[in-house]
This record gives C-alpha cells, structure tokens and sequence, in this order.
C-alpha cells in the first residue's frame, strides 16, 4: 500500500521567521490518522529566515534526525555540544532524559530543513548529539544509511528499529530498497519526481508506504530522496 500525501494537504503555519509543513500532527495541527507511522512521530518540513531560529528549549525521550537541504543550521546544547550542519549533511539529538538546546540559521540566506522525530526503544538514557557530511556523491543511484539503529549500518546512531536513509538519481536510473513487508516506509523526494512501484510522487509530498518488501524507485527526474524505514 502506497498512501500518497500531497504537500498541499500537510498541516502548518508560516511564522514569518519560520515556515513549517507538518507530515504528522504537531503543534496545533491535529489530524488523528496522521499522529505517526510505526515509530516515525514527526516529519517536519521548515524553511528558517536568516538570522533567526529556534531559542533554547526542551525534549526528552525522542531521537531527532536533522536533514538539511539547503544552507546550514548551527546547534547548541545544555550538554556542551555546538556545531554547523550545513546542505547534504545530518545532525541526530538523542535526547534522552533530557536535553535543551537551540538552533538557528546563522547564515545570510533561508535554510530549508527536514527535521523526523522517531520514538526510541526505550525511554532515558544520557543525551547525545553528533554530525556528519553524507556527500551526494556517495549516494548517486543507490540508498545509504545516514542515522540508524539497525545493525550493520554506517551511520550516524540511533536508539530505535528505523533507519533514515537517502539517494540522488539521475533522471531515467532506478535503483531499489529492500525491508520486510511489516515495516513502515515514508518517502519524501527533496527535489525531483519519482515512481515507486508504479506510483507518482511530486516534490516533497510524502509516501506512506506499507506491505511491500521491495521498492523499485525510478527517477523521472533527477532527484533527491530521503527515506525512513520505521518499526
């Protein structure tokens, strides 16, 4: 089963300083069949005004995948940790019992984002956080793990059964993702068009995808996919 969302239907707000698109419910958007996806809890797409951002504030109990697309976000926490995740890189927050931090957009042009909640295995633990470059290049025509809990994978760490991973495609290459049928799949393509299955997706809709043990994922543009495999 593949449920297409289109990036029309998504709930959200637009700040000013910050324009958000919600996959799942968050804030004040609530729709009670989009609350989550197996472990997936949030799937935020936010485009950040320079020199503005998120002040100092709370989490617990959730791992926070940062996927920037274009600019950069820079990161400060209650535990020591600060640093810049610029385009094509991945910063991950376990947040644990507990953490504050802050993020903003330091540089002079808008900084566009994913940020994907999952919810950890189990609850506690001492908060991390950790950034890497996930080069383009790395993944041209296939998809690599870029923060995971499941074994084997090089990765940034997680503390949940998920994997968020990413490809660029070429205009005509196909590649695909092998899981098992019980797994829940959400796909969203940053830029570009893609058929999965069969299916049309457009430029940041998302793709709910359950039941299927192997996408074949076909660029009808050239493209750049994140994708998370959650429990």
């Amino acid at each position: 089963m593949i449920d297409i969302r289109k990036l029309d239907t998504l709930g959200g707000a637009n700040h000013g300083w910050l324009n958000a698109r919600h996959h799942f419910s968050f804030a004040d958007y609530h729709d009670p069949a989009r609350v989550h996806w197996g472990n997936l809890r949030v799937w935020n797409d936010d485009t950040i005004a320079p020199q503005t951002g998120f002040p100092p504030h709370p989490h617990n109990n959730m791992e926070i995948v940062t996927y920037v697309r274009k600019g950069a976000i820079s990161h400060r926490d209650s535990i020591g940790n600060a640093g810049r995740t610029e385009a094509g890189d991945v910063q991950v927050m376990s947040a644990g019992s507990g953490v504050v931090h802050s993020e903003y957009n330091l540089e002079d042009e808008a900084t566009d984002l994913f940020q994907i909640w999952i919810i950890p295995d189990s609850q506690g633990g001492e908060p991390t956080w950790g950034t890497r470059p996930f080069p383009k290049g790395d993944r041209a025509g296939r998809f690599v793990p870029l923060a995971s809990g499941m074994a084997g994978d090089d990765a940034l760490p997680i503390r949940a059964d998920a994997r968020v991973a990413g490809a660029t495609l070429k205009a005509g290459e196909t590649t695909e993702y092998r899981t098992e049928a019980g797994r829940h799949l959400y796909l969203v393509p940053a830029t570009g068009r893609v058929e999965v299955n069969g299916v049309t997706i457009e430029t940041r809709d998302g793709a709910a995808i359950t039941g299927e043990e192997t996408l074949t994922v076909r660029a009808l543009e050239d493209s750049e996919l994140v994708l998370v495999d959650a429990a």
